[in-house]
């Protein structure tokens, strides 16, 4: 990669990988006329709503530092979300967050039922661990058996993601403070982010150095992540002048002083992110100019 990867660059590269992930998505994912059809209309529902697709991309341009082959950093990236969308289904169910809409479409579970969305988030679980074994099917030779279902279960399990989701429902019912919110953003966001690197990095074949600087760049990127979507969120509350319900259970406004969430700290992580791809060199930049994509939201 050059040193000039301009924003137009980005955006472009951007589109390109979330048509691939798309196309590959609706390849591996049942069509909604399959028998039964409730199960495959909810997961396509939910898959197809308009998603960034952040994590699979990340997957594929990670695979691209080292020597990650296509055919097998596809269903790699696909699986990752399916595993997100997984997490956003079950996120937005009435015994969790609570939420009624989802990227501006009602959520699963208001538009199928508790009972199908709950199913098809864990269908979507399912198929996403299946497709991670496809990956390593396909990199036989040089994936070692295994090793991207223990990066995936580790990134979403009691230590990652759940463990993340644990903490912000017990913040619900007692203010957690700075130190747990960032476990939240850490473990609930940056954990899967995180995943999402490292097995692209897997997949691609780098040195033990250059997958801990992923690794430490996930980390770094997936709090920034969360805080920017925190402050999105913000921004749409003061603009309805209320307090939407899914926010009212989120603890940033009593757990961050006003200094924590405005604009200078998401520049600190940010650079801090970047320090991390030191190591890559020239070859870090496309990740670089993807985390700056994702910050430049907030303005």
């Amino acid at each position: 990669m050059t040193k000039d990867f301009s924003s137009k660059k980005i955006n472009s590269y951007l589109k390109e990988k979330k048509r691939l992930i798309d196309q590959g998505l609706d390849k591996y994912v049942p069509k909604a006329s399959a028998y039964p059809q409730a199960i495959h209309k909810a997961m396509r529902y939910s898959l197809f709503s308009g998603g960034k697709r952040l994590r699979p991309i990340l997957t594929i341009a990670a695979g691209g530092i080292g020597n990650g082959k296509r055919p097998a950093l596809l269903p790699a990236a696909c699986a990752i979300e399916l595993i997100h969308t997984f997490s956003l289904i079950h996120d937005d169910l009435p015994s969790l967050d609570d939420d009624d809409f989802r990227r501006g479409k009602p959520s699963c579970h208001r538009a199928f039922g508790e009972d199908i969305a709950i199913l098809a988030g864990d269908a979507l679980l399912v198929l996403g661990f299946g497709l991670l074994g496809e990956s390593e099917r396909m990199g036989r030779g040089f994936l070692k058996p295994g090793i991207l279902i223990r990066e995936m279960a580790g990134a979403i399990g009691t230590c990652g993601m759940i463990g993340g989701q644990v903490v912000d429902l017990e913040s619900q019912k007692k203010k957690i403070g700075a130190r747990g919110l960032k476990y939240i953003n850490e473990k609930k966001t940056a954990a899967l982010i995180t995943g999402a690197l490292r097995i692209g990095g897997i997949i691609g074949q780098v040195p033990p150095r250059e997958l801990t600087a992923l690794t430490n760049f996930g980390k770094a990127m997936g709090v920034s992540f969360q805080i920017v979507d925190d402050m999105l969120d913000q921004k749409k509350d003061n603009r309805k002048k209320s307090m939407s319900k899914v926010k009212q259970n989120r603890p940033l406004a009593d757990s961050l002083s006003p200094l924590s969430i405005n604009s200078s700290i998401i520049k600190e992580l940010t650079l801090k992110a970047e320090s991390f791809l030191k190591p890559l060199g020239e070859r870090g930049e496309v990740l670089k100019a993807i985390n700056k994509a994702m910050v430049c939201r907030v303005k």
